[in-house]
This record gives structure tokens, sequence and C-alpha cells, in this order.
């Protein structure tokens, strides 16, 4: 399968993906652990993807959302965008209410 398959399957398979350097648990770079932070936070499951363990997406995660940075978060199969994003729609309150909507529906399918 090509990695930009791969990569669509998990961000449409998934109602929340980030795509981060390094895990949830132990991230390996600033940006990722608070973005991560931010999603765990929001108390909605949510599927991560290590770029560090798999070359291929991390060369290639760029090109598929035309974001050149990680980590990248995905909701509902659409780029939120990354850090400094995440971390603003957290403080508002925006996040936690995508992740859920994204979840429900998830569900409900």
């Amino acid at each position: 399968m090509d990695v930009l398959e791969r990569i669509d399957g998990q961000v449409k398979g998934n109602p929340v993906v980030i795509y981060m350097k390094g895990t949830p648990t132990l991230p390996q770079c600033g940006f990722s652990r608070r973005a991560a932070e931010a999603l765990q936070e929001c108390g909605v499951p949510f599927v991560y993807v290590n770029v560090l363990q798999d070359p291929e997406i991390f060369e290639n995660l760029p090109r598929y959302a035309d974001w050149p940075t990680f980590p990248q978060i995905f909701i509902d199969g659409e780029l939120v965008g990354g850090c400094d994003i995440a971390l603003e729609l957290h403080v508002s309150g925006e996040l936690k209410a995508l992740m859920e909507q994204a979840a429900a529906r998830a569900e409900a399918a």
C-alpha cells in the first residue's frame, strides 16, 4: 500500500489522530508534548502515530496535508493544525467539542 493511502486510511479511519514525535507518554519534542497534553486533557480517546518510528510517514505526511511541521492533528478526517492551533482551541474549549463531535459521529456510523 502506498504511504499516502496508509495515511489517508489512518486519518479517515479514526475520529482523532495526532502525528507526533514520540508518544503521548514519551514525547520526543516539546511541541508534540504540549499538543498531546491538550488532547489528553479533553478526555476523548485519540490515536497517535509516532513519526520517528515510520520514516515513510515522517517524509510524506507534510505532502498529504500540505503542512510542513509536526505535530499534525486531524479531527474527523480534517487537518486541525499543529501545536499552537491545538492549544488555542483547547483554551477556548473548542478542541474538546470538536473531539467529542468526531467521536460521536464515529460511534453512530
